[in-house]
């Protein structure tokens, strides 16, 4: 779990730091629905290049972001089982105990696996490069036109950015349950089913507890300082887009309009 990074911010000084959150969640809007788009190998190539060259660029640590791949490492397994025995399509590239392995099965699983990586890798610069107050203020901002419905545009920008800022909170304490279960004789790592449902149940429990213990005493902290949802508030920091948000906001446009382009092509 330490190697989970979504929702850690990391103060660089890098370009992608000094970026407008609003330009940066657009942006980030923009590669996740390019990365649905069918392109094929170069399509997924050209992403795969974007995306790494942004992460170098906010001076991340590449190995720090693909590690944020591991937790989904089960899941991935899981779908190729599930692949293997639904998908019977394509040539047949061999055979495991009498059960034949159709290419179109592992070419599905690798398109999956390359979209989970592309997007932790997004969401990940994300977070590392925006501080939590700047992320609220951002989506608050890009919020505000769904005001005229009554849509409460600065409550959800809250909760949305005190759920991320909390997740590695949630892990830290996690880490710690576990190590205390451990030291008590729980075992999640071996033994019978029961024990292991038993042992699982035993870190649930404590985590909930900690949990909403930690949201009360947020939302007294919160009260205490004179919050008030739906009132107006003012603002000490103001949010301006510069040249370079308009550029890599067009460039996001471009890249979606070539992975179209690919998508017919091949």
């Amino acid at each position: 779990m330490a190697s989970f990074t979504l929702g850690k911010y990391l103060p660089y000084n890098s370009l992608i730091h000094k970026m407008d959150p609003r330009a940066k969640i657009i942006v980030m809007m923009l590669l996740l629905c390019a990365i649905f788009i069918p392109a094929g190998f170069i399509g997924y190539g050209i992403l795969v290049v974007i995306v790494t060259s942004i992460v170098l660029v906010s001076k991340l640590n590449l190995k720090f972001v693909v590690n944020s791949m591991k937790p989904m490492m089960f899941m991935l397994v899981f779908l190729l089982i599930i692949n293997i025995l639904v998908i019977k399509t394509g040539p047949i590239l061999f055979s495991l105990f009498s059960l034949d392995i159709y290419l179109d099965a592992i070419m599905q699983t690798f398109y999956i696996a390359i979209r989970l990586l592309l997007m932790i890798m997004i969401t990940t610069c994300l977070t590392a490069t925006t501080k939590p107050l700047e992320l609220t203020l951002g989506i608050e901002d890009l919020l505000k036109p769904l005001k005229v419905v009554k849509v409460p545009a600065h409550e959800i920008a809250m909760m949305i950015s005190i759920a991320l800022r909390f997740i590695p909170t949630l892990i830290e304490e996690t880490e710690r349950i576990m190590k205390a279960q451990a030291s008590r004789g729980v075992d999640l790592q071996e033994g019978k089913i029961k024990e292991k449902i038993g042992g699982i149940l035993s870190l649930i429990v404590p985590l909930f507890v900690s949990s909403f213990q930690r949201a009360e005493e947020l939302a007294f902290a919160m009260e205490a300082r004179g919050y008030s949802p739906g009132e107006i508030r003012t603002r000490y920091k103001q949010l301006h887009m510069k040249y370079g948000d308009y550029l890599a906001i067009v460039f996001g446009v471009l890249l979606n309009i070539v992975m179209l382009t690919l998508s017919m092509v091949f």
